[in-house]
């Protein structure tokens, strides 16, 4: 299949890229050979590797006011909401499954590929991890799918915690996660960390972990995150998700913590419009945005990537896994929308994600690589991020999985 006339991002003029087998074979300047009579005619639009979903919780999604909404709007309201539904409600496979396929329906329709999913091992009939696990397989020619073991409730917090995690990690789970701030002390919370990365080498797993969810400029166990990664020299394989508290820290100690962040190597995600719309609610004015240091991460050269998080469900009663949606609210709220931070917003939903599921080399638009790419009806970031443009063609594996006829309006004046 030959696509003709498309910009590829980040190079400039027009190219036809041809693609056989599953593999880019072939990318030639535009006009330069002739092409076939069924080419697909990209007219100018941008070609760019696929979306990548960072951070998504697909055992959660579409449970939205089951068995009751989110009424304070707050992370801790929303994790006693889900520990209610877990507790009462009976969970079955292919229920979860469906929800999850509904929600991979949807980004797919936005570009995405490359998913990363946390499932709660907190409920212990492990309903969850078995639906997302045969799904996993079971799309991996559509969309690539990696699990994340994630605690909801703790790892020591829970009785035998250790165990359900390991059980977990048994059945094929991708990566170790966590959630130090919610254990029930800070010594529990730096004694999971410490758990997570021993699971983590013991499994030879990446490692994913919900750090600092909370407007507390006391909670710091990032730094402990960071000095374990620097230690076991595992920060490529380790993500730091949310650490929504650095929004509170002084300026002073983040100035340290930086050196500290760089040295390691370690990872972000930011899912910034579920943590604005978590963050903040006990505050009166002024009221904190509840995101991490998007900007200064991104300036200081440090790998940030950002995420749904939730859609519909007791975190967030929105969102359907437009990821351009979610860079937008990002921008906004981290202020970067100058002129450089323009012209390279998409990495912070693409290459960016991709390096934080180690999926980089097998990412990208190159002759030899797999041909998973998306056609924007736009031609630059900028005239994406500014128009919302929509994907119009998605391919995985040289397959059609998503084609949209671009909308076309009639304006009558």
């Amino acid at each position: 299949m030959v696509i003709t006339g498309c910009r590829i991002r980040g190079k400039e003029g027009l190219y036809d890229v041809t693609y056989d087998n599953g593999v880019f074979t072939k990318i030639v300047v535009h006009g330069k050979e002739e092409v076939p009579k069924d080419a697909y005619r990209a007219d100018g639009r941008m070609m760019m590797p696929p979306f990548v979903e960072p951070h998504i919780h697909l055992d959660c999604v579409l449970t939205a006011g089951i068995p009751h909404y989110n009424m304070s709007g707050t992370l801790f309201e929303g994790i006693s909401t889900w520990h209610e539904y877990k507790t009462t409600q009976p969970l079955v496979v292919s229920e979860i499954k469906e929800r999850a396929k509904t929600a991979l329906r949807l980004m797919a329709e936005y570009g995405v590929q490359f998913v990363r999913t946390h499932v709660d091992v907190t409920e212990t009939s492990f309903k969850g991890v078995e639906a997302l696990e045969e799904l996993k397989e079971e799309m991996k020619d559509i969309i690539e799918i990696q699990t994340v073991a994630f605690p909801q409730n703790g790892i020591l917090s829970v009785r035998d915690g250790k165990k359900l995690m390991e059980k977990a990690m048994d059945m094929g789970v991708s990566c170790v996660g966590g959630i130090p701030h919610y254990e029930f002390s800070r010594e529990f919370g730096i004694e999971s960390i410490n758990y997570i990365f021993d699971l983590a080498e013991k499994y030879d797993a990446m490692i994913d972990v919900h750090c600092d969810e909370i407007d507390d400029g006391q909670s710091r166990f990032l730094e402990t995150m960071a000095t374990q990664a620097w230690q076991r020299e595992m920060g490529s394989r380790t993500v730091a998700a949310h650490t929504c508290a650095m929004g509170s820290y002084n300026d002073a100690y983040c100035s340290k913590l930086f050196r500290l962040l760089k040295e390691s190597g370690i990872r972000f995600n930011s899912c910034p419009s579920a943590s604005m719309h978590l963050q903040g609610r006990i505050d009166t004015y002024p009221k904190r945005r509840g995101i991490t240091r998007i900007k200064e991460l991104w300036d200081a050269g440090i790998n940030i990537a950002l995420g749904q998080d939730s859609i519909a469900d007791p975190w967030y009663p929105i969102g359907v896994g437009n990821l351009l949606r979610v860079l937008e609210m990002g921008i906004h709220a981290g202020h970067m929308t100058g002129y450089e931070d323009l012209q390279h917003c998409l990495d912070l939903i693409s290459i960016n994600g991709a390096r934080n599921l180690c999926v980089e080399e097998e990412y990208g638009i190159e002759a030899g690589k797999p041909a998973n790419f998306i056609l924007l009806d736009g031609k630059d970031d900028y005239e994406v991020i500014r128009y919302l443009s929509p994907v119009i063609l998605s391919v995985h594996n040289g397959n059609t999985i998503m084609e949209k006829t671009p909308a076309v309006a009639t304006i009558h004046f």
